[in-house]
């Protein structure tokens, strides 16, 4: 879907991002900002906010001995890191941009499982103690319309969540698969997985890429001080019309 795309700075190239089949999984997520942070890092993490991640822990511990879940893991927020479109900027009118720093993800065989995740008592629990520290949290069902390879929640490493707003699904998907490109190239990043939202709560946004490191250091430093992120990224998104917030995690 390259011909598509509205390409800037075209001298630069990159080879081709390597994706493979995407999974039939469904997905639930729930996002919330809990402990607002005045800096781009969440250092301290408040009483209410612990007591709000052991008890999604337990809940996903339980899920995971259901038949039908593939994993259902917790987040907590590192640091807000470069890449905020210029395109959100310009509609802060529009879009309220949160800095989550709280995700569940949910990852089931079935469209019925998350469903039946959804009416569970457990849930609405989840929801009533989250939305009572920090206002109703996004959530959403998603399908996998994208994937470079699994992303792996069985070790500790660094987690991104990239929330995208976009005027057009295809061309941030186009745009995602061209700018995945340098992601590859100068992260060394080997896998992704791009959720397409269903029936979100919010409408905001277009797709959320999930992806990991093994450390902040394989991340941090391109976004950082590689001029490429901003000629290649980040202006290729706004030429598509296209913005991220992305937010760093680690395992809860």
């Amino acid at each position: 879907m390259e011909h598509d795309l509205k390409i800037v700075h075209p001298q630069i190239r990159y080879k081709k991002v390597s994706l493979i089949e995407p999974t039939q999984s469904h997905y639930l997520l729930i996002a919330a900002e809990i402990d607002q942070s005045p800096i781009p890092f969440f250092i301290l993490t408040s009483t209410r906010k612990k007591a709000i991640i052991a008890q999604a822990k337990q809940w996903c511990a339980q899920l995971e001995n259901e038949h039908d879940v593939i994993s259902a893991v917790v987040f907590t927020a590192r640091v807000i890191p470069p890449g905020r479109g210029k395109l959100l900027k310009e509609r802060r009118d529009k879009v309220r941009v949160v800095n989550y720093d709280l995700v569940i993800l949910i990852e089931t065989i079935s469209l019925d499982q998350i469903e039946k995740i959804r009416n569970s008592l457990a849930y609405t629990r989840i929801i009533d103690i989250i939305s009572d520290a920090a206002g109703l949290p996004y959530t959403t069902t998603a399908t996998n319309v994208r994937q470079i390879m699994p992303v792996d929640h069985t070790r500790q490493g660094v987690f991104l969540f990239n929330f995208f707003y976009a005027d057009d699904v295809a061309q941030n998907l186009a745009v995602w698969e061209y700018s995945a490109a340098w992601f590859e190239k100068a992260t060394a990043l080997n896998n992704s997985t791009v959720l397409l939202p269903q029936n979100s709560a919010n409408s905001n946004y277009t797709i959320i890429n999930h992806c990991r490191w093994d450390s902040l250091w394989d991340i941090l430093p391109s976004l950082l001080f590689k001029k490429s992120f901003h000629s290649y990224v980040l202006d290729n998104f706004y030429a598509n019309k296209v913005a991220a917030r992305p937010i760093l995690f680690k395992l809860a």
